[in-house]
């Protein structure tokens, strides 16, 4: 299996022309990036977002021209830490044009089968994947590029049940 940079996968937001949807199925993200702010916030200390900078610089170029980038975050309650600091930061990728919402785990439809052997994905223009793949400590290795049209049509059908049963996140009360 061949996989991209995290570069790469993001350089595919300038080629996409509609719609591009992110399921986030992990309670803890390790990316190194964020490790400072993320300690920042569990020691008390407020972050100006700036390391969010280039993704949200990046969304707001993407937004702006008519383009729709979507989340759905399947998450544990109660919250991990990570999770409570993502959603204590959810503004920021939403006042870049991000639209983000959240489902319990506990909510999921029983017998839901995730597709890509449940790893998250982000799907663009209904015709490619880009599928995350992450090491046993949780850094992300890179993504996987599929298009199979099986596996996006599975992938187009979970996507519309979970943003149909999903809490918009100024709606969700964790």
């Amino acid at each position: 299996m061949e996989l991209i940079s995290s570069a790469e996968r993001n350089q595919l937001f300038e080629r996409f022309e509609r719609d591009a949807f992110h399921l986030e199925l992990r309670d803890d993200y390790s990316v190194p990036n964020e490790e400072g702010p993320f300690e920042d916030w569990l020691n008390g200390r407020a972050s100006d977002g700036s390391f969010m900078e280039p993704w949200t610089q990046l969304m707001k170029r993407v937004t702006d021209s008519g383009k729709t980038v979507r989340r759905v975050r399947i998450v544990t309650e109660p919250h991990s830490s990570y999770i409570q600091w993502e959603y204590a930061t959810t503004n920021v990728n939403e006042e870049a044009g991000e639209s983000i919402r959240w489902l319990p785990r506990h909510k999921l439809p029983e017998g839901l089968h995730f597709p890509v052997n449940g790893n998250d994905w982000w799907l663009f223009d209904d015709q490619l994947l880009a599928v995350g793949h992450f090491d046993d400590d949780g850094r992300v290795l890179g993504s996987e590029i599929v298009e199979a049209p099986n596996v996006v049509a599975e992938c187009i059908r979970v996507r519309d049940l979970l943003w149909s049963l999903a809490t918009p996140h100024r709606e969700y009360k964790p």
